[in-house]
């Protein structure tokens, strides 16, 4: 899918190239001589537009619908809330525990001792399953239930400094 996107995308950057070459060497043009042309703009750019979005509208809402939160939100377990404290320093993340029981719902408070972190949880195939912002100052609060038992992966996900590679942990999710 990638391949395609990038080609699309190289197609459509040499488009607007041409649109701004054109306008270049038409702009020594008098006023007078722009009123024919500009009909067939406003034609143009407005069936442009409606194109872009019948092909563009369903590629965006079908990507859309492969991301994980949605389902993430759906499952809300049973059981008492298991809460995880977490904490991002650079180069490490600190937890509160490092298990829980699958089936149940877990509360990650997560916020940074020292810059912004993402906290991307992982499966054992490495699929992001759940992520939220860790910030100074400032705790969010990710509330996801694990289906499956394993390990799971903690991964930092936005750059952090030269560690920033480094900056993992696991949570061991065990059955019931």
């Amino acid at each position: 899918m990638q391949p395609i996107a990038w080609q699309l995308s190289l197609l459509l950057m040499t488009l607007v190239a041409f649109g701004f070459a054109f306008v270049a060497i038409n702009s020594g043009r008098r006023q007078d001589d722009y009123a024919p042309l500009q009909k067939r703009a406003y034609r143009l750019r407005t069936r442009l537009f409606w194109g872009l979005v019948l092909v563009f509208g369903p590629a965006m809402i079908y990507t859309l619908t492969d991301l994980p939160y949605g389902a993430a939100r759906a499952r809300t377990g049973s059981g008492p809330v298991q809460v995880i404290d977490a904490t991002g320093y650079q180069w490490r993340w600190e937890l509160s525990q490092d298990h829980v029981t699958a089936g149940q719902p877990v509360e990650f408070r997560v916020t940074s001792a020292d810059v912004n972190h993402g906290f991307g949880i992982y499966d054992a195939n490495l699929h992001l399953v759940a992520q939220t912002q860790g910030m100074p100052g400032y705790t969010n609060t990710l509330r996801h239930t694990f289906e499956e038992p394993g390990t799971y992966r903690i991964l930092c996900m936005e750059y952090c400094g030269v560690a920033h590679h480094n900056m993992m942990t696991e949570i061991r999710v065990d059955a019931r």
